[in-house]
């Protein structure tokens, strides 16, 4: 049995959520299981192969397929926090523990602050590559790139720890039922009969204060990069510097923009409905393309893949 929709909830402690998922008929739910399906799919594999592939590569064993590895990995862990319970939404159970929803808000909050801290850290590394290349052998020796990211799960971790404990120790009275197809903070705070005042006020100051702070950091980086492939003489250096630098830049605008307009503008989203198909773009669609994005405009991953795959051939 669910707990009642009304009131009554505050008689009890609350033991479950209701993931109300995306409106529409059995038809509707049927061809949103085989397109999340296969964006989780895609995401897998894609993610999977890009950590593979920069692993067994020794050519690839450097700072920026380091960054790019743990994005990866993070990529994987970020959809999968979210794309298998969806799909369960969708078939049957839309019923999700309080503790359920708890981790899953954890998690998910933890994985998107620590990727935006990650981009932050490549383009920094990009940034001291191709501006001051004489220094980059110092500047972005192993321990230093260990401890940028290193750091970036801290900074992750806080900020959910803040977000979650500010989160689920509100009252939820009004109702069970999440208007989402997953435990986010918005929808969560529709459903509690407490002055959420100060929650926003940390959800919209942290995020932002992240979200402005790692864009300003990318920006800054960017902006010294063109100029400095501007001046380049070689056209062939700056036609495969644009190249690789037009693939994070890609990554990074559709990583930050989707996530601004969900969390650092509050009102930006005119309606749930829209909210919840903003989200499944930094949730799934994202994670899916950026292992796209980095392979097929990056020669080195494909060479390293072409290597790859004529030694299992061998084999």
């Amino acid at each position: 049995m669910h707990p009642p929709q009304n009131g009554n909830l505050s008689e009890m402690p609350l033991q479950e959520f209701v993931l109300e998922g995306f409106e529409g008929g059995l038809q509707t739910q049927a061809l949103l299981f085989a397109l999340f399906l296969a964006l989780y799919v895609v995401a897998v594999l894609g993610n999977l192969t890009m950590m593979v592939v920069i692993t067994l590569d020794a050519r690839l064993h450097s700072p920026m397929y380091f960054f790019l590895k743990n994005l990866s990995f993070l990529d994987l862990c970020y959809s999968s926090v979210i794309a298998p319970k969806a799909l369960a939404t969708f078939l049957s159970s839309k019923v999700i523990t309080f503790a359920g929803c708890a981790t899953q808000f954890f998690f998910f909050s933890m994985m998107g602050t620590t990727e935006a801290f990650l981009l932050a850290a490549m383009a920094y590394d990009r940034f001291v590559a191709i501006c001051s290349p004489l220094h980059y052998p110092i500047s972005m020796r192993p321990s230093v790139c260990a401890r940028l990211v290193l750091g970036s799960y801290c900074g992750g971790c806080f900020n959910s720890i803040l977000q979650t404990s500010f989160t689920f120790s509100l009252p939820f009275c009004s109702s069970n039922h999440i208007d989402h197809f997953f435990c986010d903070v918005i929808p969560l705070l529709q459903l509690t009969c407490a002055n959420t005042a100060i929650n926003k006020l940390v959800m919209f100051g942290l995020c932002g204060l992240i979200i402005v702070g790692t864009t300003l950091v990318v920006l800054t980086s960017y902006g010294y990069i063109t100029v400095t492939i501007l001046r380049m003489r070689s056209g062939g250096g700056r036609h495969k510097l644009f190249s690789t630098c037009g693939s994070h830049m890609t990554a990074v605008s559709l990583f930050y923009g989707t996530v601004f307009v969900m969390y650092a503008q509050p009102g930006a989203v005119a309606s749930m409905e829209q909210g919840k198909v903003v989200s499944v773009f930094y949730t799934l669609v994202i994670p899916m393309l950026n292992p796209l994005i980095y392979s097929l405009r990056n020669k080195d991953v494909k060479d390293a893949l072409r290597r790859l795959g004529r030694k299992h051939t061998a084999t």
